[in-house]
């Protein structure tokens, strides 16, 4: 069994080129389905895509990557060679070790965060709905897992760093002097915009505002905080009231223009705005970058400010990499251990086959008034015959290649003592 990944990640893709392939989760299974129909084989497949990166997980008898690739980037609207230039692809162990590395927190921009192994949970769920995740794969994933968990718990991987959500407050402490007056405005309502909110309000900002699309999710996360609620058609009527603004939806298109915020800036007297864009595809135009009284980062822009710490976290990595490489030999000598099952049933049923005929003519000999040392003496010549006559025939056989094949086999697997 074939095992390949293909992906691309915020260390080797740009963010627009990443929005390309950025799927929401209801997309994954109509995904999954369109990319299994364009393999041969029906393989096995996951997705998983988040705001840094998108992989596609493969098994099956042969592996597929090039045609992975082209499917992949037909689906972005790029070339095949385009996706090449920025994408990686794995097979076998390869594959197996950067899953669970992705899943260790050890290939994200921030090293050692939990919140990937989360969204890898979901992408596997997504796949065992969509009826694409099969008994290879599974257990890739839920070796990772055990990885992951063993990871956090044996080593302190995550100890010093720095989430996104942390980084943004420490960038926006850094604009205004006093957070205190401060107007946030969070747009979404997602797990990255709860954990942006939970970052800000601790620093006790004068507002908290979140606007969604769905309102009853809305309100749920503003009653955590303590916010107000407002629609996502209000908001380029109310932008200029907020100072800092963060936005991360599941939206295609950008919902913040740079027409709506330079009237926002207008209204503000050109005083200046905060805003991070932690979407993938982008929720704020890049346009608004250059304007000269607004602060923008995404995702990209707020790698430097968590890659704090690194020197104190080494010892960490090399823990969480040994326990990578004896989670990847599990794993392969699992994958390995299965190309044999065909044959050790077969082997199983043969050996049943022999020992039922050796066992009913016992009986026959019994019920006949046999005795029951002649009987057994029968049944244990009976069966190693049968077990025999195959290397017996190919011992005597007249090519002496074979007779030397049958030997050292022989001598393997029965003979070991006397070697």
């Amino acid at each position: 069994m074939a095992v390949w990944a293909l992906g691309i990640n915020h260390t080797t893709a740009p963010l627009d080129l990443r929005g390309r392939f950025a799927f929401a989760i209801d997309q994954v299974a109509p995904t999954l389905h369109a990319l299994r129909g364009a393999l041969s084989r029906q393989p096995e497949a996951a997705l998983i895509s988040t705001c840094n990166r998108t992989e596609i997980y493969c098994a099956c008898e042969q592996p597929q990557l090039q045609h992975t690739l082209d499917w992949l980037a037909h689906s972005g609207g790029v070339s095949p060679e385009v996706l090449r230039a920025h994408s990686y692809a794995l097979t076998d162990g390869m594959a197996a070790r950067h899953a669970f590395r992705v899943a260790s927190g050890l290939d994200s921009m921030v090293l050692g965060e939990p919140q990937i192994l989360g969204q890898i949970k979901d992408a596997v769920r997504a796949a065992e709905a969509a009826g694409s995740l099969g008994t290879t794969l599974s257990q890739l994933f839920q070796r990772s897992f055990a990885v992951a968990k063993e990871v956090r718990t044996s080593t302190e991987i995550g100890a010093h760093s720095i989430s996104m959500a942390a980084a943004a407050v420490r960038l926006a402490g850094q604009l205004f002097e006093n957070l205190n007056e401060v107007k946030v405005l969070f747009v979404g309502a997602g797990e990255m915009i709860d954990l942006c909110a939970t970052h800000f309000a601790a620093k006790n900002p004068k507002s908290i505002v979140i606007a969604n699309r769905t309102l009853a999710r809305g309100e749920e996360l503003a009653r955590k905080f303590g916010a107000e609620v407002m629609c996502l058609s209000d908001m380029p009527d109310r932008l200029h009231e907020f100072d800092a603004v963060v936005s991360c939806t599941a939206s295609t298109l950008p919902l913040i223009g740079l027409g709506s915020v330079e009237r926002a800036l207008k209204k503000r007297r050109r005083r200046p705005m905060f805003m991070v864009d932690l979407a993938v595809p982008r929720d704020i135009e890049i346009e608004v970058k250059e304007l000269e009284d607004v602060y923008l980062y995404t995702v990209d822009d707020l790698a430097g400010v968590v890659q704090t710490a690194q020197a104190s976290r080494q010892a960490a990595v090399a823990q969480a990499e040994a326990i990578v490489d004896a989670g990847v030999q599990n794993f392969l000598h699992w994958v390995a251990q299965r190309s044999t099952v065909p044959l050790i049933q077969a082997l199983n049923a043969q050996t049943d086959e022999w020992r039922n005929i050796e066992i009913a003519r016992a009986r026959k000999l019994l019920l006949k008034g046999e005795d029951i040392d002649t009987v057994l003496e029968a049944l244990s010549k009976g069966i190693t015959q049968k077990m025999l006559h195959g290397a017996m025939a190919e011992l005597r056989a007249g090519d002496p290649a074979a007779r030397d094949r049958a030997s050292a086999a022989v001598h393997h697997f029965f003979l070991r003592k006397e070697r």
